[in-house]
C-alpha cells in the first residue's frame, strides 16, 4: 500500500509510569515535590548569585546558567506529567509531542555542553590559576554559554528532523510519560533501524563524548594537584567533587538510555533520573558543598527579613 493511503496519526497516548490509581497519586505527589524543589532551589541560586557581588566569579556565573537550564529542562516534561497523573488525560497532540521532543533535546544537550564547560572552568582555575582571569573573562563566558545553546539547538534540530520525516499511521501508544525520540520512532510505519542508529550516534555519542571529556578533565586535575595539596587546592577539589556527583547523576542514565542497540526500548524509570531527579539534586549538591553560596543565602535571608 502506498504511504499516501495511510491516515496520519494526529495524537499519541502517553501511558505514563503506572496504570494503578494509587501509584498514579503517589507519582503525582513525588513529581510535584520534586518540581517544587527544582523551582525553589534553582530560583534561589539564581537570585543569590545575581544579588551578591561576592559571587561574581565565572564558576558562579556558570552555576547560575545551570540553574536556569535545570528549570527549563524539568518544565518541558514534569507539568505535563502532573496534569496527566491528576486528570487521567494521557493524549498529547502530534504537534505537542514533537515540540516536547524538540525542547527536551534542545535544553538537555545544552546542559551537557554546559557541564563540560564547567569542568573546563575548574581545570583552568586549578591547573592554570595565573591565566584563569584572562581565559575565563566575562566575554569568554558569554561566548561559551552561547556555544552551549547553539550546540543544543543544532542537536535538537537533527533529532526532530529525523523524527518528522518518518510516517506515523498506526500505533500511537508511547510506553513512557513524555515524548522522546526512541519511543516515538519505534511507532513509525517504516523500517526505522537506520534512523535509530543515527539517533543513537547523535544523542548517545554526545552523552558519551561529553562524559569522557569530563572524566579526562577531572583526571588531569587530580594528577596536577596530587603532589601539592594546599588549602586552596582542597577547596577546589571539593568543588570538583560536587561537579562529579552532578555528572554521574545526569550522564550515566543518559548514556544508558540513548547509547543502546536499535529496536530496544529505554526504561521509563531510568528516564526519571535525568529528567527530574538530577535537576532536583543540583541545588542541594552545589549549596551544601559551597560555603560561599550558603553564606550568601544567609545574607539574602537576613536582608529579606529586615
Amino acid at each position: 500500500m502506498a504511504q499516501d493511503n495511510f491516515s496520519r496519526v494526529t495524537e499519541f497516548i502517553l501511558l505514563g509510569l503506572s496504570d494503578t490509581r494509587e501509584l498514579q497519586l503517589l507519582f503525582f505527589t513525588l513529581f510535584l515535590l520534586a518540581y517544587a524543589m527544582v523551582l525553589l532551589g534553582n530560583l534561589l541560586i539564581i537570585v543569590t548569585v545575581r544579588t551578591d557581588p561576592k559571587l561574581s566569579s565565572p564558576m558562579y556565573f556558570l552555576l547560575c546558567n545551570l540553574s536556569f537550564i535545570d528549570i527549563c529542562y524539568t518544565s518541558v516534561t514534569v507539568p505535563r506529567v502532573l496534569v496527566a497523573q491528576l486528570s487521567g488525560h494521557k493524549a498529547i497532540a502530534f504537534e505537542g509531542c514533537m515540540a516536547q521532543l524538540f525542547f527536551l533535546h534542545f535544553v538537555g544537550s545544552s546542559e551537557m555542553f554546559l557541564l563540560t564547560v564547567m569542568a573546563f572552568d575548574r581545570y583552568t582555575a586549578i591547573c592554570r590559576p595565573l591565566h584563569y582571569t584572562a581565559i575565563m573573562a566575562r566575554g569568554a563566558c558569554w561566548a561559551l554559554i552561547t556555544a552551549c545553546w547553539v550546540g543544543g539547538f543544532i542537536h535538537s534540530i537533527v533529532q526532530t528532523a529525523l523524527t518528522l520525516q518518518l510516517p506515523f499511521c498506526g500505533p500511537n501508544t508511547i510506553h513512557s510519560y513524555f515524548c522522546d525520540v526512541l519511543p516515538v520512532v519505534q511507532l513509525a510505519c517504516a523500517d526505522t533501524t537506520l534512523t535509530e542508529w543515527l539517533m543513537a550516534s547523535n544523542s548517545g555519542l554526545i552523552s558519551l563524548g561529553c562524559f569522557l571529556v569530563l572524566v579526562a578533565s577531572y583526571a588531569l586535575i587530580l594528577a596536577k594537584v596530587r603532589a601539592r595539596l594546599s588549602r586552596g587546592h582542597w577547596k577546589a577539589l571539593s568543588t570538583c567533587a560536587s561537579h562529579v556527583m552532578v555528572v554521574t547523576l545526569f550522564f550515566m542514565p543518559c548514556i544508558f538510555t540513548y547509547l543502546r542497540p536499535a529496536g530496544t526500548s529505554p526504561s521509563k524509570y531510568v528516564c526519571v533520573m535525568y529528567t527530574t531527579f538530577s535537576p532536583m539534586m543540583n541545588p542541594l549538591i552545589y549549596t551544601l558543598r559551597s560555603n560561599e553560596v550558603k553564606q550568601s543565602m544567609w545574607r539574602l535571608w537576613k536582608r529579606c527579613r529586615a
